[in-house]
């Protein structure tokens, strides 16, 4: 597990081509943008008999306006045909789009290149899915919060230069010649490094493609929505882009008007802003445990609304005639607050965005995932668009302060975040679990392999305290199905979590006869759909440490649904505030925090091969003295 981080996907090469390419295309995408617009609002507007701002905008219109019209498309391309061929194409075609553009800018055709902007936008609208699409090709599962992780924090640092660089070239004699030969030579060297990308087979060969924009945009949106908690993972996703689009769009008037800073200021701010998500993304696959975890989205969501909050109040208020420069600024302690707010509203963008794109690639159909990645960059472009006209409605018609436009936003995100969670309770069983196994328990496993990656099994564990189904959720990849006593899944505490989680309760027969048999109803029927069910077979928590006997109900589970067994053993949780040592669970205040707690695999059993008696011999060598 541990040789699975980012450091080594790095020196993969299943991964490092595709990286550089990716990034060299962001890198270009923001070099040629934003030289443009600094030409444009400087030296260009009068060549062109328009005002800066209405040109301004039709550059960023132009520039999205592809993400629209040909995202669905791009979608069907890359199920369709081999991946890494379809990116070699495309970064060909940016080739020749720069080697056009660099002729425009030395001849200074200043609508020429507006429109390139609009084919420089259609090329990246075509390497969108792909490039989010390729990912679970070529990653193993424990891999892939890892490299989105790398691909989002080379995406923002790609903008952060590709800002500053532009910049730069402003400042020497000749920017159009220097911007010229740099958009070329990034453009070659992104083509060379997607020549070393491994083969990434077709997913859908047999799909016929439909080039009706109108019909087939609705179709991947349609596609989107089949899976209520993917489509909603989107919905969040393209809300960050609202968020980022809404704070990167006020940089420049937020340092000037409100900070008093000069242009050095807008550039550290998007320094830290950027810098800030690069970390937080990077701290993904740390906190996330190498596994798609989406258990930290909630936490993303909690930081946006409070740093974002706190940088409201933190703005003082300047009284001062003269212009600060990034030193200057940065200097004044009672700007510092301003700095980390921004720096930390980055960070929990990347809790919050990076498990959202790898839980959309885990768990799309492999054939539909690339239209599904289309869907989600056509709902992207809608939300940034969405950002421009709330900037508008918000400080031109209700004439808000930049600062109470930060205010309202991060307000917003709270509600936003309440309302997809309260959709999927995925996401709130998951921040549970979370915030359990990283707070009261430290937990490690072993030889958790055994459970298989696919298909239906059953779990049998020993039962020591009220949390151990969050706890092994925690720890196993899949999806578990937890059959518990009812009066355990109504309790008032922990019951709203396990249902949550949708537990199975279960009676004794001689008690409620009703609820027993649904409980075996629901067992089988989570089995015929491939599932993991767990069971604890004691049947009751432990009152003295010492395992019970297991009961019957694994043999009656197998007489309907033959599966494989699978012993595990929990180990450490006897004596914590959730066991029964010393008396009754949650009847004295905890004493112990981020113990630790192993969870061990044993073997799988064939149905054949099933008594209760041999798995309870197993589980106690499994558990062996650490009860």
């Amino acid at each position: 597990m541990e040789e699975h981080n980012q450091s080594s996907l790095l020196k993969s090469k299943r991964f490092l081509p595709f990286f550089c390419t990716q990034f060299l295309g962001a890198f270009n995408d923001n070099i040629f943008k934003n030289t443009l617009m600094l030409l444009i609002a400087f030296s260009a507007t009068k060549a062109m008999g328009m005002e800066s701002n209405v040109v301004m905008n039709l550059a960023a219109g132009l520039f999205i306006l592809p993400f629209f019209l040909f995202s669905a498309i791009a979608g069907q391309v890359a199920d369709k045909y081999e991946k890494s061929s379809i990116i070699r194409k495309v970064k060909l075609a940016e080739v020749f789009i720069m080697s056009l553009a660099a002729a425009c800018f030395v001849t200074e055709s200043y609508s020429l290149l507006l429109l390139l902007l609009f084919v420089m936008g259609t090329q990246s609208t075509f390497f969108g899915p792909v490039k989010y699409a390729i990912l679970p090709q070529h990653l193993a599962d424990d891999e892939l919060v890892g490299g989105n992780a790398l691909v989002e924090m080379g995406t923002f640092v790609a903008i952060l230069l590709g800002t500053i660089g532009a910049g730069l070239l402003m400042g020497f004699e000749g920017t159009q010649i220097l911007t010229a030969c740099a958009v070329v030579v990034i453009a070659v060297a992104g083509y060379l490094a997607s020549r070393k990308i491994p083969v990434a087979e077709s997913a859908n060969p047999t799909m016929k493609l439909n080039f009706n924009i109108f019909s087939m945009t609705f179709r991947v949106l349609k596609f989107a929505r089949e899976d209520r908690a993917i489509y909603l993972s989107i919905m969040a996703i393209s809300w960050f882009w609202f968020l980022g689009a809404s704070y990167l769009t006020q940089f420049p008037n937020f340092a000037k008007e409100v900070l008093q800073g000069d242009s050095s200021v807008v550039t550290m701010l998007l320094a830290l802003f950027s810098i800030g998500i690069g970390i937080g993304s990077m701290l993904c696959e740390r906190l996330s445990g190498h596994k798609v975890e989406i258990g930290i989205v909630p936490i993303g969501s909690l930081g946006l609304t409070l740093f974002g909050i706190d940088l409201y109040s933190a703005i003082p208020a300047y009284h001062s005639d003269q212009s600060f420069n990034w030193l200057a600024f940065a200097s004044d302690p009672g700007n510092f607050r301003i700095l980390i707010d921004l720096a930390c509203i980055g960070i929990f963008g990347g809790f919050f965005i990076v498990p959202l794109y790898a839980y959309i690639q885990k768990n799309s159909l492999p054939e539909r995932r690339a239209q599904i990645i289309a869907a989600n960059n056509i709902m992207n472009a809608l939300f940034m668009v969405g950002s421009a006209l709330a900037g508008i409605l918000l400080l031109g018609v209700l004439d808000l302060s930049i600062p109470q436009f930060f205010l309202v936003i991060a307000l917003m995100n709270l509600v936003v975040a309440a309302y997809v969670y309260s959709q999927v309770p995925e996401f709130a069983f998951r921040f549970v679990v979370w915030m359990l196994s990283h707070s009261m328990y430290r937990v490690t496993h072993k030889n958790l392999d055994v459970i298989p990656d696919e298909g239906p099994a059953v779990l049998v564990c020993n039962h020591v305290s009220f949390v151990d189904a969050l706890l092994m959720a925690g720890a196993v990849r899949r999806p578990i199905r937890f059959v518990m006593d009812y009066q355990i899944f109504r309790s008032p505490f922990l019951g709203p979590i396990f249902r949550l989680a949708k537990a199975i309760p279960i009676a004794p027969r001689h008690k409620d006869e009703e609820v027993y048999q649904q409980a075996f109803d629901s067992i089988s029927r989570e089995l015929e759909q491939g599932q993991l069910v767990c069971i604890f077979p004691e049947g009751k928590l432990t009152k003295t440490g010492e395992m019970n006997e297991f009961r019957g109900g694994v043999e009656t589970i197998l007489e309907r649904n033959p599966v494989e067994v699978v012993t595990l053993a929990l180990q450490g949780l006897w004596g914590s505030f959730f066991s029964n040592k010393d008396g009754p669970a949650f009847s004295r205040l905890p004493k112990r925090f981020w113990s630790k707690v192993n969870i061990v695999g044993g073997r799988r059993w064939r149905p054949e091969e099933v008594t209760a008696a041999g798995l309870e011999a197993e589980v106690r060598q499994l558990r062996g003295d650490n009860p």
